[in-house]
């Protein structure tokens, strides 16, 4: 019997390479571009022209699903609300459960007939007999994993989603693709988040759903420092752009929406011992009922770190640092590893009072 995949196809190299491989495995592969919204970048108009033409190139079905309200809802209403709360929400990892992957593997099933699904991601499946439960792993490529981005995905769509690129280095997803002779052999990777690419900025993109507001920035005493245009504008960490001088360097330590304040204070000020997190979602393994030590990535570029992971009601978790990790922000993903593999994570809520 002939294997049947949809894959998700973005107009990137990484996608074209993962239908190009299967479709060379055997599989017959049907190609599918979700139109999240107009412009510039890999997820756009630009993009699904390029995911045609491998289409054609391949002589595989091209299918374009107009996603475009799903993405307005779940992505650019869920980005304005959390940063006009003064949280700097993760908008991949929540794309990739609510608009590609699972109306994806929905679209497969119930108008393809088709069961199983694959995307360009790095990263790597297995199932485990022991637990029942397919683990998601991180790829063999360090410098391109992106688990990170998937640790919400349910164990649904990992039982039918294939990953290609995640035995290989994105050295080798190039040479493939010119061994292929694909159109997007040299098309440059995507170096933004797709709205940036598509507005320009974040600060473009901000500035057409909020208004800019005009408030203080203080330290941590209160002491009026210098105005901001927004809060909005603001990231736990951040150093540059503030535009006040002072004799050591500054970093935004709290953002308060309520007083349309930006807090500033020294490095230190702005080290976190722990925080809680909150939406989880356990992949690798069922929800810890009793604290466990793993490792934590609080960030997609952060260095993982060691963290105490103590069950709290309400689906919640505290995380306790072994030493204290600078810049913890609100909206972030903080991702469970055991090595490479991710046990689970969830959205940064605050640091624990």
């Amino acid at each position: 019997m002939v294997k049947k995949v949809v894959v998700g196809l973005s107009g990137g190299v990484d996608s074209s390479v993962a239908a190009a491989v299967l479709h060379r495995q055997g599989y017959e592969v049907v190609g599918l571009t979700l139109w999240l919204m107009k412009g510039k970048g890999q997820c756009c108009s630009e993009g699904m022209v390029d995911a045609a033409s491998l289409c054609e190139q391949l002589g595989i079905p091209h299918e374009i699903v107009d996603s475009r309200d799903l993405f307005q809802t779940h992505i650019v209403d869920y980005l304005v609300t959390g940063y006009g709360e003064g949280v700097t929400p993760l908008p991949c990892s929540q794309c990739n459960k609510a608009v590609k992957f699972t109306p994806m593997l929905n679209y497969a099933q119930e108008t393809l007939g088709i069961d199983q699904i694959a995307t360009g991601h790095y990263a790597r499946i297995r199932y485990d007999a022991t637990s029942g439960r397919y683990q998601l792993l991180r790829a063999v490529d360090l410098h391109k994993d992106q688990s990170y981005f998937l640790y919400d995905l349910s164990q649904d769509v990992l039982a039918t989603v294939l990953f290609p690129l995640g035995e290989q280095t994105k050295t080798e997803t190039r040479r493939i693709a010119t061994e292929f002779g694909l159109s997007v052999a040299d098309k440059p990777d995507s170096q933004d988040l797709c709205l940036v690419e598509s507005h320009g900025s974040m600060r473009d993109f901000l500035n057409k759903y909020i208004s800019e507001k005009e408030g203080e920035i203080v330290d941590l005493s209160g002491k009026v420092l210098g105005k901001h245009q927004g809060i909005h504008h603001y990231t736990i960490g951040q150093r540059k752009g503030l535009g006040i001088a002072a004799p050591d360097p500054l970093y935004v330590v709290k953002l308060d929406p309520v007083m349309n304040r930006v807090i500033v204070g020294d490095r230190d000020s702005a080290g976190s011992l722990d925080c809680s997190v909150t939406r989880l979602n356990w992949v690798s393994m069922t929800e810890p009922t009793t604290p466990i030590r793993c490792e934590v990535q609080v960030r997609y570029r952060s260095s993982p770190v060691v963290v105490s992971v103590v069950p709290l009601e309400n689906d919640r978790v505290k995380l306790v640092f072994d030493e204290p990790q600078f810049g913890i922000t609100p909206g972030q993903a903080a991702v469970f590893y055991n090595g490479e593999i991710l046990l689970g994570g969830g959205i940064i809520e605050k640091s624990v009072e």
